[in-house]
């Protein structure tokens, strides 16, 4: 009976640690970029899929996406526990130790690393080599000292669909960096609306962000709209280039100006309800024009 007692103990520890390990790692953060990765490597096959290579990349870019975002948290475990929505984190909250997380973090970035290298191509391995560089040693960084963190995190955030369709050609071209564009204006204005909502919890926290430091918010407003209505230009490329038909560019276009109406509503009413509309939206929009590239790709 103890003996009993005692396993079923140390399953509850285990699966305990388990689920605190995964959270470290962000699985919905990994999902997305798993999804948006796909995407690429899908729009850049031709023929048959590949799904061995795929299954490949898909491993590669997680592991190394999962051990990122744990270094992330590491580096900013002090600042995290100053904030109401960070503060429940594995690390502030003391279920793992930094030293863990740290060790942890780095096996999984450099094994994704390794794995994709050998697995994949070299290629791609240097596309995640540099959301590795951008998210951690400019981003992280510069949070604390520039609005223009903003825009640097839009780069390794902007990277996985590269990685997909360099996977799947070995090659980087326009139609990558216009599917990289997409997701680079797109990330602007969702994390700005980010940035709004919780502009009080970043400022306690020390967060240069742009509403904390133009608390006015004419600043970030004028961000969002402008950086909405270079997406609703940039998100037809794929038909112009020749990735996507004509259905998806009249897709694009109604979900893109969709998009600039929140933004614009937001512009106008500055709420915080305004920025959870655009917030939603923005999780509505990026999903939705992809899946439509990937129905209406023309090879």
């Amino acid at each position: 009976m103890l003996a009993t007692q005692t396993l079923g103990n140390d399953l509850t520890y285990l699966r305990r640690r388990v689920s605190t390990f995964v959270e470290l790692t962000k699985p919905r953060l990994v999902t997305m970029i798993l999804i948006t990765t796909s995407a690429g490597f899908y729009l850049a096959s031709s023929g048959s899929l590949d799904w061995v290579r795929l299954a490949e990349t898909f491993i590669g870019t997680g592991l190394s996406a999962a051990g990122v975002l744990a270094l992330n948290q590491y580096l900013e475990r002090d600042l995290d526990a100053q904030m109401v929505r960070t503060c429940n984190r594995p690390l502030p909250d003391k279920r793992v130790e930094p030293t863990t997380a740290l060790f942890f973090g780095v096996v999984l970035t450099v094994g994704g690393l390794a794995f994709t290298a050998l697995r994949v191509n070299p290629l791609s391995a240097l596309v995640i080599s540099a959301i590795v560089v951008t998210y951690l040693f400019i981003y992280t960084p510069l949070k604390k000292k520039s609005p223009l963190c903003t825009v640097a995190g839009a780069v390794p955030g902007a990277l996985p669909p590269v990685i997909g369709w360099v996977a799947a050609r070995g090659t980087i071209n326009i139609d990558a960096w216009a599917l990289f564009a997409i997701l680079f204006l797109w990330q602007l204005p969702h994390s700005l609306s980010i940035a709004c909502i919780y502009r009080d919890e970043y400022a306690q926290a020390g967060f240069r962000l742009l509403p904390v430091v133009h608390p006015d918010g004419k600043s970030t407003r004028r961000q969002i709209v402008s950086n909405c209505l270079a997406l609703l230009v940039v998100a037809l490329l794929p038909t112009l280039i020749g990735i996507a038909g004509i259905f998806y560019f009249f897709a694009a276009l109604v979900l893109s100006i969709g998009f600039l109406a929140f933004g614009i509503k937001l512009s106008i009413s500055p709420t915080t309800v305004s920025a959870k509309r655009l917030l939603y939206a923005s999780l509505i929009y990026l999903p939705l024009v992809f899946l439509v590239m990937a129905l209406d790709k023309t090879a």
